[in-house]
């Protein structure tokens, strides 16, 4: 790879007013089958998605505009609903819908790591499996993880979209598809745009009343997981699951580990204490 020439180094994507400017071999498309699209900056392959360019500017020098509208980040692109998208000169509503379609299925991607039947031992294993997904919306979503006796993740539920409160987080929609599934336990798990993760009190009003309920229906809820952007928050880590009645695994590992981190949240790569299973 030492020897892939980069975009900066060929030519000044902004200076561009054709991609037929270029030589054949400097040009995305050429690149992209002669070195893969991994050698490829993330301007060149916006430009691929874009086509062609108009009004005497190229594909490059819209890709280039387009990044730069967002600071450089395709995570805060992807994030930004199209119609922000034609808000740059020369992007009209099919080609916003393009990259909008491109950016949702390098999420999807990410999101295909959450296999069923994955086994979850941390609370890092959650917020591996839904950050993909949860980390860049712009609104709440709340989900239930629905694990096996074996803590087998056996399916997604997505429970409401929107501001996290106990009138629309209610146990029946919680827990009527997990007994329908037959659950042995739920990992309860919700993002917060703000991207930071620490539980607000609608988040700890609502972890007290399905734990609750779980315990009613003898189906316990293991932990509550929040998703910020690059960290989160686990309750049991942070010594916040109310302790209802007899204790069970995950209460029994947060007495012991004595190194849980705080409610400031976890890190996406750091370690996190296990959930005290005994697998066989």
């Amino acid at each position: 790879m030492s020897n892939i020439p980069f975009v900066h180094d060929v030519y000044d994507e902004r200076a561009i007013r054709s991609v037929r400017e270029l030589a054949p071999s400097d040009r995305p498309r050429e690149r992209l089958r002669r070195y893969g699209a991994r050698a490829l900056s993330s301007v060149e392959l916006l430009a691929l998605l874009i086509g062609t360019g108009g009004s005497r500017r190229s594909a490059l020098a819209l890709a280039h505009d387009l990044l730069g509208a967002f600071g450089g980040s395709l995570r805060e692109l992807a994030a930004a609903p199209p119609a922000s998208i034609t808000q740059i000169p020369g992007l009209g509503p099919a080609r916003a819908a393009i990259v909008h379609a491109a950016l949702e299925l390098g999420r999807r991607l990410g999101e295909e790591s959450r296999a069923e039947g994955a086994l979850i031992r941390f609370p890092r294993d959650i917020y591996l499996a839904y950050a993909p997904r949860l980390e860049d919306l712009p609104v709440e979503e709340f989900h239930v993880a629905v694990l096996d006796a074996q803590q087998r993740f056996e399916r997604d539920i997505t429970v409401t979209r929107g501001i996290l409160n106990g009138s629309l987080v209610h146990p029946r929609e919680v827990f009527r598809e997990a007994i329908a599934e037959r659950a042995a336990s739920v990992i309860l798990v919700h993002n917060h745009p703000s991207g930071d993760p620490s539980p607000s009190l609608d988040d700890r009003m609502v972890t007290n009343q399905l734990v609750l309920a779980g315990r009613v229906l003898d189906i316990p809820v293991q932990d509550h997981v929040v998703i910020g952007r690059g960290r989160y928050v686990s309750f049991v880590e942070a010594g916040l699951m109310p302790a209802l009645g007899a204790p069970g695994p995950l209460s029994d590992t947060h007495a012991r580990s004595g190194d849980s981190p705080s409610a400031s949240g976890g890190s996406a790569s750091g370690g996190s204490a296990g959930f005290g299973l005994r697998l066989t």
